[in-house]
């Protein structure tokens, strides 16, 4: 099957990542020659600053170049949050991924921190009050919606300083992230179908996940 041709040239069409190790070449048409020298200037006081957007920069290249391939990502997260500083950690959790919060509560007490638990599903608003006709329902009567508007708004109001993405559906974390007022990192993302890891997807592209290749199916979602 042929390949759908780009409309503009970003980096997922480049071959050669010069910007990474300055081992290769640039391409002929590249966001990083494009960068005006003002604007690169600013983003590396951005990085370098005071601010809030210096410190997780920082805590993150850090967490990376210490434990690069040697933790896992729980650990990884353990290790971030104590390089910025926080002590009071949210957690917005699918009610699917309640089990593994708990194990999650427990390991992030055990490293030192405190924790305040939003579940999807908190508020018990009915499908239905928000425009979801009962057919669309996974099971007829009331099945609460996800609710991550409020999940955010209550780890607003515990002033927690980090929050974490356990398996939120897809759009319910944008909507999280878009009203969360601290940080936030994802630690699991949901995919029902591959046991929330959706790069098994493409690891399997020429074989299982085929489909994902066809056209027709795809505009039809």
């Amino acid at each position: 099957m042929a390949k759908p041709k780009p409309d503009v040239v970003t980096c997922s069409e480049c071959g050669q990542y010069n910007c990474y190790r300055h081992d290769k070449r640039y391409p002929g048409i590249c966001a990083t020659t494009d960068l005006a020298g003002e604007e690169r200037a600013e983003l590396v006081d951005l990085y370098a600053g005071d601010g809030l957007d210096g410190t997780l920069a920082r805590a993150a290249a850090e967490v990376e170049g210490l434990y690069y391939c040697k933790l896992n990502r729980i650990e990884e997260t353990v290790a971030f949050a104590r390089r910025i500083g926080a002590q009071r950690i949210g957690i917005a959790t699918c009610i699917g991924l309640i089990d593994e919060t708990k194990i999650l509560v427990d390991i992030l007490r055990l490293a030192g921190f405190e924790t305040r638990t939003a579940l999807c599903k908190v508020g018990s608003i009915d499908k239905t009050e928000v425009g979801i006709p009962e057919e669309l329902k996974i099971k007829c009567g009331h099945e609460a919606c996800c609710n991550p508007v409020l999940q955010a708004r209550l780890l607003n109001r515990e002033k927690t300083q980090l929050n974490i993405i356990m398996g939120l559906c897809v759009g319910h974390d944008s909507l999280f992230i878009r009203h969360a007022e601290a940080p936030v990192t994802t630690l699991v993302v949901k995919d029902r179908v591959l046991s929330h890891n959706p790069v098994a997807a493409f690891h399997t592209i020429k074989t299982y996940t085929s489909r994902l290749l066809d056209t027709n199916r795809l505009q039809e979602l």
